[in-house]
């Protein structure tokens, strides 16, 4: 027994040094965090290093935990509007005489690359230089660099420019194998998002649409790169079809370039530029250190009026929710707050998001309906504002979109797990005993009984008629012009004008401006939600298991592998009645 009670005390002694060790981390952790106030400093005849490799959301976001206030995150300022911002001061900034892009691999979607774009475009007219170079630049890459006063190459480099593609799993078959089927309720001849789990090929109306999404989508980004790099749009698609820029030598004949050169080569042009020796090294800025000088500096807390920017970004979801996911409890609050605020103007609900739960959709757009009650609402679309991302959208007083958003996706469905097969392959029997015809509802492991599907497809068809009446009201259109344009369509931008799904093409600048002559204010300043509350167990869940275990499986099973497990864990993990998309567009 001794021996036993020794053991026992050995293990609660390494839990208790664990959890003292584990909170002494943290505590240091904070201490260090919260003495960091150095300044950014910016020597004179600098160039910004534009490394995009670490934004990967339009807003950073803000942390705070009530439980241990010393773990809230001060303000961040490496989102996709910091960047932006700090690029806009640059121009008259006297330290800053131009901007490096060098080897630069960005997460950015296409309408996030298309703002920053456009603010880079806004640079150059500053007269400052921008230089760009690569060992390789992938299509979406090159698209941003495009806008370069100089393009330098690699010699034994590649550029990447052939149009775009989209590439869809089918899980038909799959399901027959395994025994486990997913039994979808719908509406939307166009609701892709479930398509994959009643087909074992795309139907046409699915590939109608993406056919268009993606010409729209090219047709814009074309655009622009003949532009810049004053070369036809008819012959940017002759190099696009037959790869004709391929190699340094065919990407300079075809004017998408102009040096091939070595990154040595590169740093002595930008010396020459600045006017530095060749032996000596040029003052240099990260645009994430710069960012930050400029939002500590650059604010005038003495302006009074203020327009407010609340970020939804990722895919609506139940609970808080954080920077990658839209939560009921963040978003409803942050609206809250900016209506009950007397200083905040008018409301820019920046939209960037695929969709996802209807009822979370549905409480949002209460939340923005009680809003514009009080002050005016603008949206300004990302990457993304489709089916729940464009439920949220539909009621803004003015919608403001990129010509690449993907939007509208007007459609809703739900998906119920069966093992039906799969249990019966294993032996697997199930029984039920019931008081009431209905009483059971929705078993994974009995058919699918047709009078549940029934009243399933009733919840289905009374959430879709909930949708169309909110994009009809919002957008003073018609039922029966919503439905047509609906069913699940998607739309880029672009063509979501020409059909009255969104008021103007334009960034997040144009939709701030819009919002302030609606708030009938002239003189402002940018407050940012939301700010996410989080408690001590959200921290435990950050530590390190599941970030381990999904890497084990993806070196287990292979990178595909794992995309396409992760594909059919995310659609069975759905709850409730939906309003997303199928895919998401990754253009490279």
């Amino acid at each position: 027994m001794r021996f036993l009670g020794n053991v026992l005390a050995t293990i609660v002694g390494l839990f208790i040094f664990c959890m003292i060790f584990f909170f002494g981390i943290i505590l240091i952790g904070a201490i260090a965090g919260s003495g960091d106030s150095e300044t950014v400093t910016v020597q004179s005849n600098s160039v910004i290093e534009l490394d995009l490799s670490k934004i990967n959301y339009d807003y950073a976001g803000k942390t705070n935990y009530d439980d241990m206030p010393f773990l809230n995150d001060k303000d961040k300022h490496d989102g996709l509007f910091d960047v932006i911002n700090a690029i806009e001061y640059a121009k008259t900034d006297s330290d800053i005489e131009g901007i490096s892009i060098l080897n630069n691999f960005s997460n950015l979607g296409i309408a996030q690359t298309k703002a920053l774009r456009d603010a880079l475009e806004d640079f150059k007219k500053s007269g400052k230089f921008i230089y760009s170079y690569a060992d390789v630049y992938s299509q979406k890459d090159y698209y941003l660099n495009s806008v370069a006063n100089t393009i330098y190459l690699n010699p034994i480099g590649e550029l990447e420019f052939k149009g775009l593609s989209a590439e869809l799993m089918f899980f038909k078959d799959l399901q027959e194998k395994s025994g486990v089927k997913m039994e979808v309720i719908r509406h939307g001849k166009y609701k892709s998002a479930v398509e994959p789990f009643l087909e074992n090929k795309m139907s046409d109306a699915n590939r109608e649409q993406t056919t268009q999404l993606l010409t729209s989508v090219w047709n814009s980004v074309v655009t622009e790169v003949a532009k810049s790099r004053k070369v036809s749009v008819a012959r940017l698609n002759q190099v696009a079809d037959g790869l004709l820029a391929r190699t340094p030598q065919m990407a300079k004949a075809e004017k998408l370039i102009d040096i091939i050169a070595y990154e040595d080569v590169y740093h002595n042009d930008i010396k020459k530029a600045l006017k530095v020796a060749s032996d000596e090294d040029y003052e240099s800025v990260s645009i994430e250190d710069y960012a930050e000088k400029v939002a500590s500096t650059s604010k005038d807390y003495s302006t009074k009026d203020k327009i407010a920017i609340i970020y939804a970004q990722g895919e609506i979801g139940s609970g808080e929710g954080d920077v990658n996911l839209i939560g009921e409890g963040a978003m409803r609050r942050s609206l809250q707050e900016a209506r009950a605020d007397k200083n905040v103007k008018s409301v820019v609900l920046r939209i960037d998001s695929p969709g996802g739960s209807a009822l979370t959709s549905e409480l949002i757009w209460r939340e923005i309906e009680l809003t514009k009650k009080v002050k005016p609402v603008v949206v300004s679309m990302g990457n993304y504002a489709a089916s729940g991302g464009y439920y949220i959208a539909c009621n803004a007083n003015k919608i403001f979109a990129e010509a690449n958003t993907i939007t509208g996706s007007i459609g809703v469905f739900g998906i119920l797990p069966n093992f039906t097969v799969a249990a019966d392959k294993i032996g697997l029997d199930i029984e039920q005993v019931k008081t009431h015809t209905n009483a059971a509802g929705y078993s994974p492991f009995m058919p699918l009984d047709e009078n549940y599907r029934g009243f399933a497809q009733e919840g289905v068809e009374h959430i879709y008629s909930t949708f169309v009446n909110r994009v009809s009201a919002g957008r003073k259109l018609t039922f029966e012009q919503v439905d047509a344009i609906g069913q699940g369509r998607v739309w880029s931008g672009q063509d979501a004008l020409k059909i009255g799904l969104v008021d103007k093409i334009g960034g997040m600048d144009e939709a701030i401006k819009e919002a302030a002559k609606l708030g009938k204010t002239t003189k402002y300043r940018i407050q940012n939600f939301p700010e996410y509350e989080k408690s001590f167990e959200d921290i435990l869940a950050q530590f390190g298991f599941a970030q381990s275990r999904q890497a084990i499986i993806k070196e287990e099973i292979g990178e595909q592998n794992y995309k396409v497990l992760q594909q059919i864990k995310q659609m069975t993990n759905q709850k409730g009645v939906q309003a997303r998309m199928a895919y998401e567009l990754k253009i490279n």
